[in-house]
C-alpha cells in the first residue's frame, strides 16, 4: 500500500515493527512469540528501513552509480533471450531497472544472502509488473545456488567488497556459460574520492581520505587487485577498467558526512564544510565522483 509493504500475524493490540538495518534475520526469530500477545505488524517496502537509506542500491540507483552500470551493460551487449544472473542483488533495484531497459527480452535471476531484501525484491518487481521476468533467490555469492553453465551473462554491482572476492568470482566462472561474459563493479578505495569544494587544500585532503570501513570484508576486493583477480580465474579479456561514478546532488554527499568526514572534522573545520557546500550548491559547481573499478569480460571457453 502506497509503495510499504505489510505482514500481520497473530491477534490482539497492534504492535508495529519497522526493519532492523542490515540483520538479515530480522524479527522473524520472535513473530511466533510476539504473535501470540499481539496483532504483529511487520514492515518494508522501498520507503522503510535500509532498503530505502543512502547507502543502499535503491537510492544510489541515480545519476552516476547507474550511469557507470549503464556503460557495462552497454559493453556486455545483452542479446534477446539470453539469462542474466546478478550476484548480490539486494532490493532488486538493478534487476528492474534492466528489466525495463531490456523490455522484458531477458530472464533475471538476482541472488542475495538475505532473506528480508529478496522478498522485498520481489515485491517490488511485483509492483512493476515484473515478476515474470525476474525471479530472486536466496543465496551466498560464495556459494551459487545454480549449476554449472546456467547463466548466459553474470553481473555483480558493489559486492565484492564484502565477500571473499577470489570465491565470488570462481563460483561466477562456475555458473556462466563458456564463451558467456561477466561483469563486476567494485569500489576504488586505492583512488582518492574527489570532492569539488571552495575549502582549504588542507581540510579537502582530509574529507576525501575517509572510507567507508565498515562495509568491508578482509578477504574483499576495493582496489585495482580486481583485475589480477579476473586474470586469475581465466577472465583474460577484460573490456572494461577505472570509471567515476559522478553525483552532484546531497543524497550520496548526505551519507559520506554523516559517516566519514563529519567524524574526524573539528568544529571549526566542520563550520568551514557546512559553509562551503552551500556555496558550492548555490553556484552550480557542487560534484562528488567516486572511483569504481568495472571490470567484464568473456567466460572461458573451457568448462570450469
Amino acid at each position: 500500500m502506497a509503495g510499504v509493504s505489510y505482514r500481520v500475524r497473530g491477534s490482539g493490540p497492534p504492535l508495529v515493527l519497522l526493519p532492523i538495518e542490515h540483520a538479515s534475520s530480522q524479527w522473524e526469530p520472535l513473530l511466533p512469540k510476539l504473535a501470540q500477545h499481539y496483532s504483529t505488524i511487520t514492515l518494508g517496502g522501498v520507503w522503510l528501513g535500509f532498503v530505502a537509506t543512502v547507502a543502499t542500491v535503491e537510492a544510489r540507483a541515480r545519476g552516476g552509480y547507474l550511469e557507470t552500470v549503464g556503460r557495462m551493460v552497454d559493453e556486455i551487449g545483452l542479446l534477446p533471450g539470453e539469462r542474466v544472473l546478478d550476484v548480490g542483488c539486494g532490493p532488486g533495484t538493478l534487476d528492474r531497472w534492466l528489466a525495463h531497459r531490456t523490455g522484458g527480452a531477458n530472464p533475471i535471476v538476482g541472488v542475495d544472502i538475505n532473506p528480508y531484501l529478496t522478498r522485498e525484491a520481489g515485491a517490488l518487481a511485483r509492483s512493476e509488473g515484473l515478476d515474470s521476468v525476474i525471479e530472486f533467490r536466496e543465496g551466498s555469492a560464495e556459494a551459487l545456488p545454480f549449476p554449472n553453465n546456467h547463466f548466459d551473462v553474470s553481473l555483480s554491482f558493489t559486492v565484492i567488497p564484502l565477500v571473499d572476492a577470489n570465491q565470488m568470482l570462481a563460483e561466477m566462472v562456475r555458473v556462466t556459460k563458456p564463451g558467456g561474459r561477466i561483469g563486476v563493479i567494485g569500489r576504488g578505495d586505492d583512488r582518492p574520492n574527489i570532492i569539488n569544494l571552495p575549502v582549504r587544500a588542507e581540510l579537502k585532503a582530509k574529507a576525501e581520505a575517509q572510507r567507508d570501513q565498515d562495509s568491508h570484508n578482509p578477504q574483499g576486493c576495493d582496489d585495482a587487485s580486481l583485475y589480477r583477480r579476473f586474470h586469475q580465474v581465466g577472465l583474460n579479456q577484460v573490456k572494461m577498467f577505472p570509471q567515476l561514478a559522478v553525483y552532484t546532488d546531497r543524497t550520496r554527499m548526505q551519507f559520506m558526512q554523516q559517516n566519514q568526514i563529519f567524524p574526524v572534522l573539528t568544529p571549526e573545520q566542520l563550520a568551514e564544510w557546512r559553509i562551503a557546500l552551500a556555496d558550492a550548491e548555490s553556484k552550480g559547481t557542487f560534484f562528488s565522483p567516486n572511483s569504481s573499478t568495472a571490470p567484464w569480460g568473456p567466460s572461458p571457453d573451457n568448462e570450469q
